[in-house]
This record gives structure tokens, C-alpha cells and sequence, in this order.
């Protein structure tokens, strides 16, 4: 066993053994049935350069203590910015004082569970110099410059997080995590004839600075120029229901909004899901397989533990057509009767956990893409979207396209942009007809929100066909 007084994050955080225990029977003192104690230390630092010209840099430190206690689906929850013996106490007295039933046993002794490590790193970020951080946005923006001379605006963006967690279980399980995050975002205005256009990308990663080679920078710069210059060659499409294409990789948002959030636990445990009466019933077609996985080396959606101190593995959600998991945490597990996923999250420490996704995609079909382009008549192909609101329960959506081509006679003919789409994931779902060997996960900077709460996650399909069910909202 390793002792919480050696173990490094307890150095970190100031708690041993006898603290986490005392804490551990406050929580419980009122009848909890199981309590935890999460500590948490972010140390960020962000940078944004403005045409050339460095306009923000902060670094800050955060850190605390979140503790719940439950009993049944009851839980009661406090935090504490003070490591301070007594201020832990006084929190889980707080979060106790929910919970009333039979007094329950704090562990006597406690056992490290040891994770894997799905992001390795060269170096960690607090040994990185700001110094050394300058040299890469400032690369970012003379690249896209020099990529197109229509370029009128650059901004770039840069976040880096070094992440360090302990938790600790009254079923005496301690668990560490230390977890990077490096984001690079390029944003582009290009000037034609005194038109306008607008757009972006980004790469976000568990990646020390060793990854942000000039390769890496130039990819997502060009991509940001790219996407910015079709623009002044896309129209509008016409309005009305159509064939759409999803193009593989960042079409997986929609994935990821009106069809992976019904799949979290808590939302089906409570009925408010459309695949809460669902459970080992077919819901797509036979090709179609979707996991959440987080266990993807250095993605942004990877975890070595959930913020409960579960492992994390890759969850089968849906396995050829046929609804086979839930993403669960500890309370929905139990209400079901299975297995934890590795799928409870929490923002910080200041936040409860709950069930979500970490890394969602589909897996490659049996198509190519091709195939697909020539099966469509008249239809379009979604390729980057922004602003979508999605209808949890039901699961119906609106999704905004960025970035799309227009299909006729089976060809690709045009770029479009400023096109919504309207219907909705579980429908949309059982409508897939084709699908590509293509799979691919986007790497941009996406954080999924839910109940106030904003967690990194990464996302991805291969190219598929929807051919009914969705409202394209071109020119009438």
C-alpha cells in the first residue's frame, strides 16, 4: 500500500492518512451511505496575440476541496478553498448534513489504485517557461500570413493546464491523476474586393509543448485560412428536407449533442431520455457502432480516472444498431445494478459529479466516401458547425453549418455556408444508409456543457449519409 503521508499529491495538497479518514467520518457522520473527498490544483496559463502584437498573458493557480456524501439518490455536497484541517472538516459536516440514516464506518485503512497513463508527456507545463510559449503563437500568426495575402485580421489564442487530482473513497480507495491540456486557437478576417469573411481552428490536446511542432502549428493555421477563404465562394442552398451528408471528424458535435448526452445515466435513471425504455433495443442500423472512450492516447477527451477515482476503459454504447450501455458514475450504476463506466465528471472541485461523455464517435461503416457522394442526387454535406441548441430529452436539434458543399447528380459542386439544419439525433440516427471506413476524431478545442458544468471532450464519425429526416434552412 502507499502511505497518503509519501505519496506526492498528498505532499501537494497538505492531507495525509488521519486528515483524509477524519474527513471521510464527518461526511458520513449523519447516515451517509458513501462519501469522497476530492482534491483538486489547476495551474493555467493563457496567452492571446492581437495582429502581432501580444494583448493578454495570465497564469493563475486554483485549488480546493470538494466533498459529497450520499445516501440512496440523495446527495449533499460542499467545498473548500482552504486545505486547512478544519476548514476540510467543517465542509464535510456540511455535505453530511443532507444524509440521515444507520451511521456508517469510515475506512480503518486505505489502498492506492494505480491508473494507467493515456498521455505521457515530455515535459510538464510547470516546468515550461513563459519564454518558451511566445515563440508559438507568434509562429502561428506569420504562418497564416503567409499562407494568404487576403488576410486582414489574426488572432491567436493559446491556454495551457496542469492538472493535478486526488481522491479519496470511503470505501478506502485513493486515486491520482495529474492531467495536461494545451489548446491552440487561430481566428482569421480575410478582405476580397472590401467583402468580409470570418473563421477559425483549433488543436486541443493532452500534449506537453513538445507536440507543437511547426508541422503540428501549420496544419491548424491552414486549416483556419482554409476555411475562412471558400467562404467567399459559398451561397446559400435551397431550403427543404434533403439528403445530408455529416463529413467525418467535427460532425460528431452532432453526435456528441442530439444523441450522447440521452445516452448518459442520470437522464434515463430519471425519464427524461427518449432510450430510457430502450435498453438492448435497436436504435440505428446494423453498421452502426458508437463507444465513448477515454482512454485515447493524449486526446482531449481522455481520462487515466474519472472524477470518482474509477478507471476509465471504452463503453459500448450502441453495437451494431442495438442500445447495449448507458454512461454511468457511482449512483446511476447502483440504480441500475452494473459496473461504473468510468463516466463521472465534474468541472472542478467546486462541482458535483455526474454522468458524461469523454471522448464519442462511431466507428468506420462498411462505405466508402465515394459511394456516398455518388448516391445523393441533391443534398449537402455539413463539414463544420457552430451554434447548436439540442433539446436534450427528445433530442431534437438545430445545428448551424459553417463550412459545407452542395451535392447534385451525385458531385460535389459548390461550397455553401450561413445553412441551419433542423431535426432530430434519434430519428437522424435510425435514417443513417451509408457509412464511410473513414472514422475520424476532431481534435478541436470542445467543451461540453450540461447543468452549468463545462468538461473537455473530443468527438468524431466517418462520413455518413442521413438520407430523411432533416430540414436543410437555405434560401426559400
Amino acid at each position: 500500500m502507499i502511505d497518503l503521508e509519501t505519496h506526492p499529491f498528498a505532499t501537494l495538497f497538505g492531507v495525509d492518512e488521519t486528515v483524509a479518514a477524519q474527513a471521510l467520518s464527518e461526511a458520513m457522520g449523519k447516515g451517509a451511505e458513501f462519501a469522497d473527498l476530492y482534491f483538486q490544483h489547476v495551474r493555467s496559463t493563457s496567452l492571446s496575440l492581437e495582429d502581432g502584437i501580444i494583448s493578454r498573458a495570465n497564469t493563475g493557480v486554483d485549488q480546493g476541496v470538494g466533498i459529497r456524501a450520499v445516501i440512496g439518490d440523495q446527495v449533499g455536497y460542499a467545498f473548500s478553498e482552504s486545505l486547512q484541517p478544519g476548514a476540510i472538516y467543517a465542509a464535510a459536516r456540511t455535505a453530511a448534513a443532507i444524509a440521515e440514516g444507520a451511521k456508517n464506518v469510515p475506512p480503518q485503512n486505505m489502498r492506492y489504485r494505480e491508473p494507467d497513463n493515456c498521455y505521457a508527456i515530455d515535459r510538464d507545463w510547470d516546468e515550461v517557461d513563459i519564454a518558451e510559449r511566445l515563440p508559438l503563437v507568434q509562429r502561428a500568426e506569420t504562418a497564416i500570413r503567409a499562407m494568404e495575402p487576403a488576410v486582414e485580421k489574426v488572432s491567436v489564442g493559446w491556454m495551457d493546464r496542469d492538472e493535478r487530482v486526488l481522491i479519496v473513497t470511503s470505501d478506502g480507495v485513493f486515486s491520482a491523476d495529474r492531467r495536461p491540456m494545451a489548446t491552440l486557437y487561430c481566428s482569421v478576417t480575410a478582405n476580397k474586393n472590401g467583402v468580409r469573411q470570418s473563421n477559425g481552428a483549433s488543436v486541443s490536446r493532452r500534449e506537453g509543448i513538445g507536440y507543437f511542432t511547426e508541422e503540428h502549428i501549420n496544419a491548424v493555421c491552414q486549416k483556419a485560412v482554409d476555411r475562412t477563404m471558400i467562404l467567399f465562394e459559398a451561397r446559400r442552398p435551397p431550403a427543404g428536407e434533403m439528403p445530408v451528408v455529416l463529413a467525418a471528424g467535427a460532425s460528431g458535435i452532432l453526435l456528441h449533442e442530439a444523441i450522447g448526452h440521452g445516452l448518459e445515466a442520470d437522464f434515463n435513471r430519471k425519464g427524461t431520455s427518449i432510450y430510457a425504455a430502450m435498453m438492448n433495443e435497436k436504435v440505428a442500423p446494423d453498421f452502426v457502432t458508437i463507444v465513448d472512450d477515454g482512454l485515447q492516447e493524449n486526446d482531449r477527451g481522455a481520462l487515466n480516472i474519472d472524477d470518482e477515482g474509477q478507471s476509465t476503459a471504452c463503453t459500448t454504447l450502441i453495437e451494431n444498431g442495438v442500445l447495449k450501455s448507458y454512461l454511468h458514475d457511482r449512483i446511476s450504476a447502483k440504480h441500475y445494478g452494473v459496473s461504473p463506466t468510468g463516466s463521472g465528471r465534474r468541472e472542478g472541485f467546486r462541482h458535483v459529479p455526474m454522468p458524461r461523455m469523454r471522448s464519442t464517435y462511431m466507428l468506420d461503416g462498411p462505405h466508402t466516401r465515394d459511394e456516398i457522394i455518388t448516391a445523393v442526387n441533391y443534398g449537402i454535406i455539413a463539414e463544420t458547425f457552430t451554434n447548436g441548441q439540442v433539446q436534450i430529452g427528445a433530442g431534437d436539434f438545430t445545428f448551424y453549418i459553417k463550412n459545407g458543399w452542395l451535392i447534385e447528380g451525385g458531385k460535389i459542386t459548390a461550397p455553401i455556408k450561413d445553412v441551419n439544419i433542423i431535426g432530430n439525433g434519434p430519428e437522424a440516427l435510425k435514417n443513417v444508409v451509408m457509412a464511410a471506413g473513414d472514422a475520424e476524431l476532431d481534435s478541436g478545442s470542445w467543451t461540453c456543457g450540461k447543468n452549468g458544468q463545462g468538461v473537455p471532450v473530443s468527438m468524431g464519425v466517418p462520413t455518413m449519409l442521413v438520407e430523411k429526416s432533416m430540414t436543410v434552412g437555405g434560401v426559400s
